[in-house]
């Protein structure tokens, strides 16, 4: 038997099946999920679903409606908007978009896949101060949720330069989970140049190809988040009501919260802030500073996506744990200023549904553990949801401005005005 002959039985299956993969990767595949599937994928919270579009699409197409957060969304108990929408029927389904460390660069890279399922429906967005820290998104917990498709989108679908491309694609590069064709697509982007008919022919065809993994992997590793939904709906009363509700979250959170004077959830608390922890983080976070943050120039990445959609979105604004800030120093005088800061850059280009949580951190029962929303604030949540909810989609327009993703707005430090009321807040720059 010859040399060649011999190479080529040893070879020539693995180079042939290498051929078929590409082949089947390459070609366009048309595929339909069950309505159990994305009920799944809606409430999984996994960075599949995250960095995917055809789960997405598909459900924004019906009564799905996004939830972006972060981590609070993972917790499901009776009161969150899951469990509430799924007991009650209502005429929306969340679709929980994040987890821990997915900020608004994150998001802003997932919402790439949806604009146009998106378009003149509603979204949900749970804005953390704790997201504005001085350099804003981890590169870790980015590299969690970064998605080549995409970075992809992000890329093809780009119509011409702007300054919220040119900002975006710099903060992609800053980021060292962006790499190759999409890494040097990206300093195309940032320099407000096009493509080369090169680079645009590689990355169609690597669009292809990630669009057909999506399709044929999306439902792997999905969580089966049904039977806690439904075990969690058992605890809720018969009628939809604020005051039942208050009610059951304020039974809940009492059985749940009594082991500490912090009114942390009891397993939180035992799992993360035993003796020597505790003792730690005294005073731990009095320096902390949430109104200087390159976040700010991200947040306005989101805003301007929701804009090119024409998207209506209720913007919720959580408070911190108000015993849990008096332990660790947290200053609410900036926690406070950070809230403004956010309120400023909504209303002023036109997102004026905002509700702001901020202030309400001291009530009992309203946490869960120190930064996360809980029982009692989940009803103040649904409370808000559910008229957004009602509203008629329609077509919303913004106005969006350039000079939030400057430097001078990142630093800037605000402080509402002496003497204003709440819905009339002037704001001035330090």
């Amino acid at each position: 038997m010859s040399n060649k002959r011999r190479l080529w039985q040893i070879f020539g299956p693995v180079l042939c099946a290498f051929i078929l993969l590409l082949v089947i990767f390459l070609l366009p595949w048309e595929r339909a999920f069950s309505q159990d599937a994305i009920y799944q994928a809606a409430n999984s919270q996994t960075t599949t679903v995250f960095k995917g579009s055809l789960m997405k699409q598909d459900a924004f197409k019906d009564d799905y409606v996004p939830f972006y957060g972060s981590s609070e969304l993972s917790r499901l108990d009776p009161l969150h908007p899951s469990v509430l929408a799924q007991k009650y029927h209502r005429n929306y389904r969340p679709f929980l978009l994040g987890g821990p460390g997915s900020q608004s660069l994150a998001q802003f890279l997932g919402m790439q896949g949806t604009a146009k399922q998106l378009k003149n429906k509603k979204a949900v967005v749970i804005v953390s101060p704790q997201w504005f820290t001085k350099m804003g998104q981890n590169p870790e917990a980015f590299a969690l949720y970064y998605s080549p498709l995409q970075a992809c989108n992000f890329l093809l679908d780009l119509k011409k330069s702007s300054r919220a491309s040119r900002y975006a694609a710099q903060r992609f590069l800053a980021m060292p989970e962006v790499k190759g064709m999409v890494k040097a697509g990206m300093k195309k982007a940032a320099s407000g140049q096009p493509l080369s008919s090169v680079q645009r022919f590689y990355l169609e065809n690597q669009r292809r190809m990630l669009n057909n993994e999506d399709k044929f992997f999306s439902t792997f590793q999905l969580r089966d988040r049904l039977p806690k939904i439904n075990g969690q709906a058992k605890l809720l009363p018969a009628t939809d009501s604020a005051k039942a509700l208050d009610r059951v979250a304020s039974q809940q959170a009492a059985i749940h919260t009594n082991s500490n004077e912090f009114g942390i959830n009891n397993r939180f608390f035992k799992l993360r802030l035993n003796k020597r922890n505790l003792a730690k983080l005294k005073d731990s976070q009095k320096n902390f500073d949430y109104t200087r943050s390159v976040e700010y120039s991200d947040f306005e990445l989101m805003l301007h996506q929701f804009a090119k959609q024409h998207t209506n979105v209720l913007f919720i604004i959580p408070p911190i744990n108000q015993k849990w800030a008096d332990y660790t120093g947290l200053s609410q005088t900036m926690y406070q200023q950070a809230v403004a800061k956010i309120k400023y850059q909504l209303r002023s280009q036109g997102f004026d549904q905002v509700t702001d949580l901020s202030k309400r951190g001291g009530e009992q029962y309203f946490m869960e553990d120190t930064i996360h929303l809980g029982w009692r604030g989940w009803v103040a949540v649904d409370q808000a949801v559910k008229p957004f909810m009602a509203q008629p989609d329609n077509r919303y327009n913004y106005n969006i401005h350039n000079y939030f993703y400057t430097k001078k707005w990142q630093k800037a430090r605000y402080e509402v005005a002496a003497k204003q009321k709440p819905q009339n807040n002037r704001l001035k720059v330090k």
